[in-house]
Formats: C-alpha cells, sequence, structure tokens
C-alpha cells in the first residue's frame, strides 16, 4: 500500500493533540478524594482501566474502571466519567441515560448522543479521527485525564515524538505471534496495544498482567514470537522469555519513553503488520466506527 493510510497520520499527529486535550476545562475532570468510575467500550475501556491504576497509584482516590455494559448501576460513585470517541456506542448512549448521580462524558464529537446524555462534556474534535482503527483519540482522552492529576503532558508529548520516529522493535516479516504485558496502570496499554494488532492486521496477540503471564500464557512462547512489555517488566521477565527462544520486547535499565508514548511504537506496529500483510488498516474486517445495537 503506497499511499499513507488515515491511522498512519493521526499516530503521527499525537504529539500535537495531546497538549490540546491537556488544555480543556481541567476542573471538570475528578477531583482529589472523590469515588470515581470510569467507563467505555473496547479502546476505551483500555484507557479507562490506564487511568483508574494510574490514578489510584499517585493516591488521587478510589477508581474503578468497567466496560460500559458491565457497570454496577446499585453501586455509589461521586463522578461517573464515560470515554467515546464516536459518543454514538450503543452502551455508553444508554449507560448515560440511566445515571442519576454526577457524570462527565469524554467525546470525539460535542453533537453525539453521549454529549446530549451526559451532565458535563469535555469535547475533543480536534483528536477525532478517520481511521476505524482508535489511536489519537484514545490517548488523547489519557491525556486529558492524566493531565487533570498533574501530571507533565508536555513532557509526554516529547517522549510521543520521539517514539513517532524511533526504529520499530520487531519486524513484522519476523513474528507470527505476539503478547504483550503490563504492571499496574500499564496493563490497559497492554490490552490496547494487542487489541491494535488484532483490528488493523487480523494478527494473534494477546495481554496479561506481567506477574501473572508466567501462570500459564508462557506455554505459548516460542521462536518467531515475542513478549512486549509496556513499561518496567517484572525482575527476571526477559530471561524466563528467552530461554524459551521468543523475542523479549521491553524497557530496559536507563529507558525514558513513558508508557503512554511506548504505546505508539505499538500503534505503529500494528499499521506495520497489516501492511505486510497485505491488508487496509483503515478498514479492518467485521468493524464499523462504532458498535451500534438493534432496541431489545
Amino acid at each position: 500500500m503506497d499511499r499513507v493510510t488515515h491511522v498512519e497520520t493521526e499516530i503521527a499527529t499525537q504529539p500535537e493533540v495531546w497538549p490540546r486535550a491537556a488544555s480543556l476545562d481541567l476542573d471538570a475532570l475528578p477531583r482529589r478524594g472523590q469515588r470515581v468510575a470510569v467507563v467505555g467500550c473496547g479502546t476505551s475501556w483500555f484507557m479507562a482501566m490506564a487511568y483508574a491504576a494510574r490514578r489510584e497509584s499517585l493516591g488521587h482516590g478510589e477508581t474503578d474502571a468497567f466496560q460500559a455494559s458491565e457497570f454496577p448501576r446499585g453501586r455509589a460513585y461521586d463522578l461517573v466519567v464515560a470515554i467515546s470517541r464516536s459518543g454514538t456506542t450503543t452502551e455508553i448512549v444508554d449507560l448515560l441515560g440511566g445515571l442519576s448521580g454526577p457524570n462527565l462524558a469524554i467525546v470525539g464529537d460535542p453533537t453525539s448522543p453521549a454529549a446530549a446524555r451526559a451532565g458535563a462534556v469535555l469535547a475533543l474534535p480536534f483528536a477525532d479521527e478517520r481511521s476505524v482503527v482508535q489511536t489519537r483519540f484514545a490517548t488523547s482522552a489519557l491525556a486529558l485525564l492524566r493531565a487533570g492529576l498533574g501530571e507533565d503532558v508536555a513532557a509526554l508529548a516529547a517522549d510521543a515524538r520521539s517514539a513517532v520516529d524511533a526504529p520499530l522493535p520487531l519486524d513484522p516479516a519476523a513474528v507470527e505471534q505476539v503478547t504483550f504485558v503490563g504492571q499496574g496502570w500499564t496493563v490497559g496499554l497492554a490490552h490496547e496495544a494487542a487489541l491494535k494488532c488484532r483490528e488493523a492486521a487480523a494478527f494473534w496477540t494477546e495481554a496479561y498482567p506481567a506477574m501473572d503471564y508466567r501462570h500459564g500464557p508462557i506455554a505459548i512462547a516460542a521462536p518467531r514470537r515475542a513478549v512486549w512489555t509496556l513499561g518496567a517488566p517484572p525482575s527476571g521477565l526477559a530471561a524466563e522469555v528467552t530461554a524459551t527462544g521468543a523475542t523479549f520486547v521491553g524497557a530496559g535499565e536507563g529507558a525514558t519513553l513513558d508508557p503512554m508514548a511506548e504505546l505508539i511504537l505499538a500503534q505503529r506496529f500494528a499499521v506495520a503488520l497489516a501492511q505486510h500483510r497485505g491488508l487496509n488498516p483503515d478498514a479492518p474486517r467485521n468493524l464499523t466506527r462504532a458498535v451500534l445495537l438493534d432496541p431489545r
């Protein structure tokens, strides 16, 4: 495929859009001490997972993440945050319409049904995408949420620029399977990295918490397969993976990129996989930009 795909352009513009997201109204985001739930579907759910773990680890308060259809409606929260690029996803729209407490929608389209039903809205139309495969919107939503935790998004954007230009750590032609792993807040990023490869390239990927990888999943490690860690790996994991003949990809000592920027490398790898396999990463099979369900 000779033309530059939409998803390639969207991946490359993340260093510019993250600071724009961080410039939005941070006062609308969860406050320190609030009990918060974050919901999403697919990619947005994985961003919710990452934010929830990150918020708790930084001492901002109890934070749960749910796939929207699995939200426990009888549980009380000070704020429910819903993430949806299109703002049309059925599970998100239905959930927002049934909430009685304070809630916030982070959307790409401020005119969407989710925005109309939410108690408050933060819109990121500048991060919206033409590709079915989400990249830029999801990470921009996470950049916004991390800005609300007091994190330096300008520094994250600098890391993103490095990740856009860095060589890929794996050759798409040399691997038949990749497992992504993470710890703490990067478990959500690992799930998202694996999803990108499945969506864009119909490629066999899995994702696990890094410490749990030894408890079964390592059984499939073998030559021409890889384990890719987002963030620092647990002690000894690299050696155990290498001993199987598989390739280990991870941040070594002295690594400086934030894991959210490392995700950009995985996004780029997913596109490279698709192109190697003769697929169009903008139009993955069986997928649409939003999942709209028929009324039951």
